[in-house]
């Protein structure tokens, strides 16, 4: 039997019950995938993040993270647990991960809480008409990915309210590969979203680091500024700071651990 560090976080989050929840279980070496997908699936988070000493120098760590149903290029929120974790368990103020697809990430203090730097993603603007439908979002423009790591899309509606009453045909969405992405100005903070993935195995995520990736662009040309507040009007909910450095942005929130233990496998 194989014994596994294993953390509960809620990312974004100032108190347990909030942000987007995530297992981080460091590791010595990889585990088959079909074992770390088996343990993503086990957990039933949005995502597991598995990390290894990176043997290459290139960073600190190696870092992947599954869904439930997959693995996923590209994970905000899981990443900001795994600096969270990392840098508690190891007293230091900084920490970066290589990863498979989307380069060397990094995560640092910033007072009480964490900055994580992710790749932008740039979008321009197309029809996508059965994603509207699924989506529920009728004639409102419609971004769809066209330089980033994942295959994303952002549905600009009106204003808050219009995000908040969302009611998305899931079964439609899961025949759509694409992380959709609903935004308007918010009301307490710059912009407001909420963020649809079935077709990876998370119908709603909680609070979604890449999405903040696309939208750091995307709503820094429409603010005419480099930082703003974004708030994710999922039923969990959380607050996210961001400022867009060359073509990487940094996205700040607090986390917390809420249980430590051991997997056994």
């Amino acid at each position: 039997m194989t014994a596994i560090a294993y953390t509960h976080v809620d990312a974004f989050a100032d108190a347990p019950f909030g942000g987007n929840q995530a297992a981080v279980m460091p590791l010595d070496a990889w585990l088959p995938d079909d074992v770390l997908q088996a343990i993503g699936a086990e957990n039933n988070f949005a995502e597991t993040a598995f990390t290894v000493p990176d043997p290459s120098g290139a960073a600190d760590y190696e870092l992947r993270w599954f869904t439930p149903t997959n693995e996923v290029k590209l994970c905000g929120h899981a990443t900001l647990a795994s600096g969270a974790v990392l840098l508690e368990r190891d007293g230091t103020d900084r920490v970066t991960f290589a990863t498979r697809a989307a380069g060397v990430l990094e995560v640092r203090r910033a007072g009480d809480a964490y900055e994580l730097a992710l790749p932008t993603s740039r979008v321009e603007q197309r029809a996508m008409p059965e994603l509207s439908a699924a989506l529920g979002t009728g004639d409102a423009p419609v971004f769809d990915t066209v330089e980033g790591t994942e295959d994303t899309t952002i549905v600009l509606l009106e204003d808050e309210g219009a995000v908040r009453a969302l009611s998305p045909d899931m079964r439609a969405l899961e025949a759509i590969d694409r992380m959709a992405i609903c935004t308007a100005p918010g009301s307490d903070t710059d912009i407001v979203s909420r963020v649809f993935v079935p077709a990876w195995g998370v119908p709603e995520d909680s609070v979604t680091g890449s999405a903040h990736a696309a939208m750091a662009p995307f709503w820094a040309e429409r603010l005419g500024r480099d930082r703003f507040t974004a708030f994710q009007a999922s039923r969990r909910g959380g607050r996210v700071t961001c400022r867009m450095d060359g073509d990487r942005v940094w996205l700040g929130g607090p986390c917390v651990t809420v249980v430590e233990g051991t997997f056994y496998l």
